[in-house]
């Protein structure tokens, strides 16, 4: 059960930090982007596939998906589905940073193991502290 919730919290709050981080909530001494311009430059960089045209929109979706994917997780709603999800869109974030900066970033960043927990929460199949449990009585 504690493996369970831990993974939850720090998935869902890492995607938390990243979505505060784009809207300047965090310190400049320790942010990334510190806003949304400096976020959206940077999802060019790791997607250059991408038109320019459509960047914003990209950027807005992952955003929106990390929000939505980090709210289920902390209050339980479809855990084993959502955890599928964010594992996805952390792979994807990962394979993005590599192919087109280099793989230290998306080691540094610890994406790949991020996956890997969300992928490893998908399926732990125990029924504690969800929201899930309500829903389904």
């Amino acid at each position: 059960m504690l493996v369970k919730i831990c993974l939850r919290l720090a998935i869902s709050t890492a995607f938390l930090s990243a979505v505060a981080d784009r809207f300047g909530l965090w310190p400049s001494e320790v942010s990334v982007w510190g806003n949304w311009n400096n976020f959206i430059n940077y999802t060019q960089i790791i997607n250059p596939w991408f038109p320019e045209s459509v960047i914003n929109s990209v950027g807005v979706i992952a955003t929106a998906a990390e929000l939505l994917f980090a709210m289920c997780l902390i209050i339980g709603f479809k855990t084993e589905w959502v955890a599928k999800l964010s594992g996805l869109l952390l792979l994807v974030f990962g394979l993005s940073m590599t192919f087109s900066t280099g793989i230290k970033g998306a080691l540094d960043f610890s994406v790949f193991t991020a996956s890997a927990a969300a992928f490893a929460l998908s399926l732990i199949k125990e029924k504690h502290w969800k929201l899930d449990n309500l829903l389904e009585k």
